[in-house]
């Protein structure tokens, strides 16, 4: 069998407190301002955590919570958009994302790493796609975050 694609691991530094940082993965309305269109999220292990994007391909990530302790971490199960669902949505999302806040001496030091992935061509472009999305999204939220600290 062929080798999984490895996590996808993006990491940005946030000079900001930790309980604002996670409390941007754990809100639903601050999410709704820098990760996605819409979010519910019920923030305990086993509760929604459900993302809708209305930019195409416009799809609900219908995922849920795996992991959370307070100022640390989140993680959430996965549901790929349109093009990739096939692939990795069925029957249950076969990728999930984890983030860690961990203190650093330039801030918090928040690590998203998007794990699960299979292997083969598909594969290699949902990997690429969700890399551009947890990339780009992740920028947004320092600059959501720092807008929303010093104005």
């Amino acid at each position: 069998m062929a080798e999984e694609l490895d996590p996808i691991i993006i990491q940005v530094t946030i000079p900001l407190p930790l309980s604002m940082i996670h409390g941007a993965f754990t809100d639903g309305d601050i999410l709704d301002q820098w990760m996605c269109d819409e979010a519910r999220v019920e923030p305990r292990v086993g509760g929604a955590y459900e993302l809708t994007f209305r930019d195409e391909p416009a799809f609900t990530s219908s995922g849920q919570v795996t992991a959370l302790t307070p100022d640390l971490d989140i993680g959430f199960t996965w549901f790929a958009p349109p093009p990739f669902a096939p692939l990795m949505n069925p029957p249950a999302p076969g990728t999930d994302v984890y983030v860690r806040l961990q203190e650093s001496p330039e801030g918090i030091d928040v690590t998203l790493e998007h794990r699960g992935w299979g292997s083969g061509e598909a594969w290699e472009e949902a990997r690429s796609w969700h890399f551009r999305l947890w990339d780009e999204r992740l920028r947004r939220l320092k600059e959501y975050l720092l807008k929303a600290a010093y104005g």
